[in-house]
């Protein structure tokens, strides 16, 4: 009758408004997520440009011409304290000085930082030039270069290791270290080679199978591929003929893509974390971590330091 067709049209008239309302809610709460992650961005442009400016004094370069951030640390070391901060080192058979982060902190000191990434300012989407010499900035988030990596693996009658330090997305950390870390010359796309492992992120440079093992392999750009798809990879099923675009054109050791990018795209807001570094061995519940930070330092093994 027509009372309960009136009931049944007001019922799905509610309905269909409470629907209608849901959505426009739940586009809201999306626009403001975004509106929110836009403006922590800004946030950290604006601190990353005032960093910049302000130039802290214990970041501040020393004229202090060693040949590797150790090799500070065990001349000057000894006779006073060396904070952690910005030198100038001029390995040995370099052409040239440059400038290095060194950590005179950890593990009783004397580390060359070659990668830091904390807050995704800085772009690692770059060519084989720029992965090359290096980018970024040495105060915060950088690529040191592969030339200079090079130049201070190469010294003669050295060894070093190499010490990946990460944090996840919950404040949680892991680390893996490989002794007797080296890489070839340019002409070879400088192939990493590690030694032995250990730490508690699992070795994701080797993997678990054959076929993920970026231990011996050439750097990869998305202008220079030397990741071993040959013509193609498969992805669970999806073919990649590049692993650096794959990786939304970041450079890496890639084989077959493997499970170890650490220059991965970063974008982490303080609220907000969208990451593309992985390190597919630091599990949880047989899922990867999320990655929220991340460093790559070096140092000579020999060191008397070591704690």
């Amino acid at each position: 009758n027509l009372q309960n067709s009136l009931v049944e049209y007001a019922r799905s008239t509610k309905k269909l408004v409470r629907n209608m309302m849901d959505d426009q809610q739940s586009s809201l709460d999306y626009l403001s997520n975004q509106v929110s992650e836009l403006m922590n961005r800004v946030l950290l442009l604006n601190a990353e440009v005032l960093r910049k400016h302000l130039d802290p004094l214990p970041y501040k370069a020393v004229q202090s011409h060693g040949l590797d951030c150790t090799d500070i640390k065990d001349t000057i070391g000894s006779v006073a304290k060396t904070p952690s901060g910005l030198y100038i080192i001029h390995p040995e058979g370099s052409n040239y000085p440059y400038e290095v982060l060194c950590d005179m902190d950890f593990k009783g000191g004397g580390w060359t930082v070659i990668q830091k990434r904390t807050d995704g300012v800085i772009d690692f989407q770059r060519n084989w030039s720029e992965y090359l010499d290096g980018f970024g900035d040495l105060s915060g988030d950088f690529w040191l270069g592969l030339r200079k990596v090079f130049l201070i693996l190469n010294q003669k009658t050295t060894s070093f290791m190499l010490y990946v330090g990460l944090e996840s997305e919950h404040d949680t950390y892991a680390y893996a270290s490989y002794d007797n870390f080296w890489l070839e010359d340019e002409a070879c796309s400088f192939k990493i080679h590690l030694g032995r492992y250990s730490g508690t992120a699992g070795d994701a440079f080797r993997g678990y199978r054959k076929e993920d093992n970026q231990n011996a392999m050439p750097f990869s750009t998305f202008d220079l591929d030397n990741d071993g798809c040959n013509p193609v990879c498969y992805l669970q099923e999806q073919p990649v003929k590049s692993c650096s675009n794959f990786s939304d054109n970041t450079g890496w050791w890639f084989n077959q893509c493997g499970l170890a990018n650490l220059n991965g795209v970063h974008r982490f807001t303080g609220k907000f974390l969208a990451t593309g570094i992985h390190w597919d061995t630091w599990a949880e519940n047989n899922k990867p971590i999320r990655i929220k930070s991340v460093s790559m330092k070096i140092r000579r093994t020999y060191n008397p330091y070591f704690k």
